[in-house]
């Protein structure tokens, strides 16, 4: 490996990512407490839930409740999904730290997704932006199927550039470079990121994998000896796209944990205490999560 150990952050997505595409509806006191268990973990970022209207999303109907009901840990940042100014409104009610937008890199996805052409989307998400900014918040931005279209297949990279750039000029401080159907592989993850980071610094970038096609670990490790630092994941593998058809779950927290933690990666994540978080969600589901980390613990 040509990577050094490092400090490394995760990024929880579970509460939001996670939760999005599940049929069970998990009870708001349930959301809560959960957060609250992993605001103890160590983890120092947790995306709580999404201000996306009710009715695309009624898992997560009850965005103001859970952000609102949560106990905020010093050094923990709150963030939750917004997808305009008026999700936003909702938000600030509910005093998020950081508002994520989000877009696609392919048409096509954009379309379904936000039901909006690209071009269409940069106005409402540069008004969001800068209201977010203007309200003292972070801003973090999401941009999927970068490493592939579930409708129009391969994605240039030159089209992951142009809406990056975008987005940054905006005031968005972070990108999240998400593989939305888990069709990424090593190879690929490399050739991305070689012309990716001729642009931009590592520190405006993050990694976003599912893990559809069980690929999520090994392009991590891929993405560290890129130099990559900033990784998504989702609590025991819950997650996917309801847009993306055939999307698995997010690359799951305990399993990358587990994996940092033998390369030597400092993370500050007390793997037993997030342990106990994921078997209280897998009770609340009512079925086993299929991280392999909650699998060989049962």
């Amino acid at each position: 490996m040509k990577f050094d150990p490092k400090q490394i952050t995760i990024k929880e997505v579970g509460p939001r990512d996670g939760l999005q595409n599940e049929s069970v509806f998990v009870p708001t006191a349930d959301k809560i407490a959960w957060i609250n268990q992993m605001s103890h973990t160590g983890l120092s970022y947790i995306e709580v839930t999404s201000f996306v209207h009710p009715k695309w999303i009624p898992a997560l109907a009850d965005a103001v409740e859970v952000a609102a009901g949560i106990e905020r840990v010093p050094g923990v940042t709150y963030a939750a999904l917004v997808p305009n100014a008026k999700g936003l409104e909702r938000a600030l009610t509910a005093n998020i730290d950081e508002v994520s937008v989000f877009m696609s890199a392919s048409e096509t996805h954009n379309l379904k997704n936000i039901n909006k052409t690209r071009e269409e989307t940069y106005p409402i998400l540069a008004e969001t932006t800068k209201a977010a900014l203007a309200a003292g918040k972070s801003v973090r931005g999401y941009v999927s199927t970068v490493f592939g279209c579930p409708y129009e297949g391969a994605v240039a990279v030159d089209e992951v550039i142009r809406v990056t750039e975008t987005l940054l000029e905006m005031g968005v401080q972070e990108i999240s470079l998400g593989d939305t159907i888990g069709i990424a592989q090593p190879r690929q993850v490399q050739e991305v990121l070689e012309v990716l980071l001729r642009r931009f610094p590592a520190d405006k970038l993050a990694m976003h994998f599912h893990d559809t096609r069980g690929m999520a670990m090994a392009n991590v490790l891929v993405s560290l000896e890129m130099g990559m630092t900033t990784f998504d994941s989702s609590l025991g593998g819950l997650g996917g796209c309801p847009y993306a058809p055939g999307a698995s779950g997010n690359i799951a927290t305990d399993d990358l944990l587990y994996m940092l933690h033998g390369l030597g990666m400092q993370t500050g994540i007390d793997t037993d205490k997030l342990l106990e978080a994921a078997r209280f969600i897998q009770g609340k589901m009512g079925r086993s999560l299929m991280s392999h980390s909650m699998q060989a613990c049962q």
